[in-house]
């Protein structure tokens, strides 16, 4: 039973992705979140409004009143498509990653889209002089596709990694079956003529004194932020709706600073949903990786591709859903 406790676990995983899958897009369970969502966000952009409005007017405590309602706007907003939940919830659940690094990258990767948001404002109205209609057409009808686009790359990425990562697993097991029923002669013969001097990467080689490559470390931490780079890209590409109208008000009200201040706002109002579900995933990889170390190794990473893979696939199947709804 213990023999094939990792396959079982993965098959609980993949139907239990499939049911949650079936509930949001089959059932209509999806609908119903975004229902919610967009009911609590309409109160917040009422409450931004009367804000602004107390800004303008220099009531005492608007300034940091608005900010809250920024930052709550932000957090209900979150629950709608997009704001990279999935990518770094995918992420998380499908790589190994530290919890500080991925908290680090759900924040950042929030307010690396508050400041696309800023930028496009700024480089709208100052250069182009686009107005409302414009900028938002731009933010939903070009800069949305492409950050799905991207998304559903780095799902695809996940998914080919988790496949290629279990099927060199597979084969190294086949390879150990055949050399355990390969044991009955062993050659002790050694040609110490043809001696090679080996090294693992990274070493300092015994007879020049250099290293000729990174270590297993160096390679694994690049390839790790360049995945992280590819991610707060992606997401930073989309620039929220609500912080580039919030940015057009407050430039017309001539208190822009309020309306940068009040996109970060809402910047750290997305990262909060974003971290926990970075948190939940990387609770739910660590909780089952930890039951199945116990043994051989061999059974957390056989886990470890599997999670890889649903995740991947999960994360390519929806931003590409995205996608089409964007096109």
């Amino acid at each position: 039973m213990t023999r094939h406790l990792p396959e079982i676990i993965a098959a609980i995983t993949l139907v239990a992705v499939a049911v949650l899958a079936i509930w949001l897009w089959g059932l209509g369970g999806a609908d119903q979140v975004l229902r919610a969502a967009a009911e609590a966000q309409r109160e917040a952009q009422n409450a931004m409004a009367r804000g602004l409005r107390a800004l303008k007017g220099g009531q005492p405590g608007a300034w940091w009143g608005l900010m809250g309602v920024c930052f709550a706007y932000g957090f209900f907003h979150a629950a709608g498509p997009g704001h990279g939940k999935l990518v770094i919830g995918g992420y998380g659940l499908g790589r190994a990653v530290t919890l500080w690094r991925l908290s680090a990258l759900a924040v950042a990767s929030s307010l690396a889209q508050a400041a696309t948001a800023v930028l496009l404002v700024l480089a709208g109205v100052w250069m182009f002089d686009w107005g409302r209609e414009r900028l938002t057409a731009t933010a939903e009808n070009l800069l949305a596709p492409v950050s799905y686009g991207l998304m559903a790359l780095l799902g695809l990425y996940l998914l080919l990694r988790g496949l290629r990562r279990g099927w060199r697993l597979r084969d190294a097991r086949q390879h150990s079956h055949d050399h355990h029923g390969d044991h009955g002669h062993h050659d002790h013969h050694h040609a110490h003529a043809d001696h090679h001097h080996d090294h693992g990467p990274g070493e300092v080689c015994s007879s020049c004194g250099h290293r000729h490559g990174p270590t297993l470390s160096e390679a694994e931490n690049l390839r790790s932020w360049r995945e992280a780079a590819a991610i707060i890209f992606s997401i930073a590409a989309r620039p929220c709706t609500g912080a580039v109208f919030l940015l057009l008000l407050t430039w017309r009200l001539d208190v822009l600073g309020a309306g940068v201040a009040g996109a970060f706002a809402m910047g750290l109002g997305t990262a909060s949903v974003t971290l926990c579900v970075a948190l939940l995933a990387a609770g739910v990889r660590g909780g089952l990786l930890a039951r199945m170390m116990s043994g051989d190794g061999t059974g957390g990473a056989r886990i470890a591709a599997a999670l890889e893979v649903c995740a991947g696939g999960l994360v390519l199947a929806l931003c590409l859903q995205l996608l089409l709804r964007s096109i």
